[in-house]
């Protein structure tokens, strides 16, 4: 075991997927979890395990499972390890594997995670005193008011952070404190959390109205919002930052029973702003979170064959399909205009309109449609059939489409369908190794950038048209919702070029 070894199994390759993992756990397979984290030095049965093993109070079990990963000195085994110990009792034990062997050189994650050991054990002026005494970061910041927080040592920790907030907002190009730019926000959630609502709110005005420092703005909103300070929050909200705030604006309303008056406050930059379709989105998730399905669809209609960045058709299915409203999300991929239909269809909007037939139980009919286009037309093919199979209640035949098929995706999605069917061991044995999982992957970034060689050598294909990363192959996907900051991962909703969110049956649905 290396901590190379390790890292990539944190990287969510060379290991069990974690989907998976989990999915175990809750059919009660401890001891299969036990015997694979031995057997294939696998981190995440291994974690899963330990945390199940602690659960139940039989610590010294738990320990035995995570001791040889946290010998290696890789992190994440190193602070699991310290938890375990610290549940034990072995308090001493737990400080002694957690303090940071390269001492002062030790990375930062190194020395956060021993501050959290020594806080959880009591020592919450010695995790301070190991802070202060690193080099100024913002991570080193935000890992000091994270750890203290609720351990009645906000005063101390202020008198760290205030002369750092000062000097930055004195002088935010000081070599001292510019790499510093969100001091500010840490020194402003300690001065709230002590009480010190009002000193807080003045200081994050008049950064947010100079400008100083990571997201002002947003941040004063949000601090404004969390204490009902309405008055001050429209202030902003009708002003040149109403783009930057209008989502904590309309959540405080929303909070205080002010639906309504959030509804009009968007219609109103909806009907004023030259580029609405941010505030359309905010206001097309009021609606679904009230409920007012037909209302929230009327609001963002007249945007779904745009052809633009400002279509909210994909927004609207997921929004809906999370209210359990499948069978009304699917009405609207119907009526499409044949020039939307021509640039979307083939990209998302067919493997949309899959996943929600399967989920309103018309899987039969989705498998026609499929069964009707070529072959070749249709990415992930056999896996998107054996979802929808799954989906109808036919197991065997869904095992039937996945087995043939190569790579770890197809084995994790064949492994989902035989937990179902409780054929546990079989499951495991499925999922390739680290090794065969490692070449895997090689190969996909050789083709990856073969990919974008061709494309600069202008041979025609398209970039945009490459497959997703092995990532997200393994259940992760990308929001790309308006509004939602592209490119955060997320594991509950369909996104175009991007695999599916896991269904119950354990399987992914399908893609286009």
């Amino acid at each position: 075991m290396n901590v190379d070894d390790l890292a990539g199994q944190h990287g969510r390759t060379d290991s069990i997927p974690s989907r998976l993992v989990d999915s175990l756990i809750e059919h009660g397979c401890l001891d299969l979890l036990m015997e694979t984290a031995r057997a294939r030095l696998d981190w995440s049965c291994a974690r899963a395990a330990a945390q199940s093993l602690c659960a139940q109070g039989t610590f010294e079990k738990a320990w035995t499972v995570v001791e040889p990963f946290a010998a290696a000195g890789w992190q994440p085994a190193v602070r699991a390890g310290a938890d375990v110990l610290l549940r034990w009792g072995r308090t001493s034990q737990a400080l002694q594997l957690a303090r940071p062997a390269a001492g002062d050189t030790a990375a930062h994650d190194a020395w956060r995670d021993y501050a959290e050991v020594l806080v959880e054990a009591g020592m919450v002026d010695e995790a301070i005193d190991a802070l202060a005494r690193r080099p100024r970061d913002e991570r080193t910041l935000w890992t000091l008011v994270t750890v203290t927080e609720g351990r009645g040592r906000d005063e101390r920790v202020l008198e760290l952070l205030t002369p750092i907030a000062e000097a930055f907002r004195r002088d935010p190009q000081q070599p001292e404190v510019r790499h510093l730019g969100d001091a500010l926000s840490a020194h402003a959630r300690v001065l709230e959390r002590a009480g010190r609502v009002d000193e807080a709110i003045r200081l994050r005005a008049t950064d947010a109205a100079a400008n100083r420092g990571w997201s002002a703005e947003h941040d004063y909103a949000t601090l404004l919002a969390r204490h009902g300070r309405i008055a001050e929050l429209r202030e902003l909200a009708t002003g040149p930052a109403r783009s930057t705030v209008v989502r904590p604006f309309v959540e405080a309303l929303e909070a205080l029973g002010r639906s309504a008056e959030a509804e009009a406050h968007l219609r109103s930059l909806i009907d004023t702003d030259e580029y609405p379709t941010g505030y359309e989105s905010e206001l097309l998730e009021l609606l679904i979170r009230q409920g007012r399905f037909d209302d929230a669809v009327q609001a963002v209609e007249h945007t779904f064959d745009d052809l633009y960045d400002g279509n909210l058709l994909q927004p609207a299915l997921i929004l809906l399909a999370e209210q359990g409203q499948h069978d009304r999300a699917l009405k609207l991929t119907e009526g499409r205009s044949p020039e939307f239909l021509a640039e979307n269809d083939a990209f998302w909007l067919r493997s949309n309109r899959w996943w929600l037939m399967g989920e309103s139980g018309r899987c039969r009919e989705a498998i026609a449609e499929i069964d009707a286009l070529p072959p070749d037309e249709v990415d992930d093919r056999e896996l998107t059939i054996a979802w929808l199979l799954a989906q109808d209640g036919q197991v065997d035949e869904a095992i039937a489409r996945v087995r043939p098929l190569s790579g770890t995706r197809a084995a994790t999605e064949l492994a989902g369908l035989l937990v179902r069917q409780g054929r546990f061991a079989e499951a495991i044995a499925v999922i390739p190794d680290a090794a065969a999982q490692r070449e895997e992957q090689r190969c996909f970034w050789m083709r990856w950038e073969e990919r974008d060689k061709a494309a600069a050598d202008g041979d025609g294909r398209s970039v945009d048209a490459r497959v997703c990363s092995l990532d997200d192959d393994r259940g992760a996907v990308r929001d790309m919702r308006p509004g939602k900051g592209g490119g955060q991962e997320r594991t509950d909703g369909p996104w175009p070029c991007c695999r599916r969110p896991s269904g119950q049956n354990g399987m992914s649905t399908p893609q286009k």
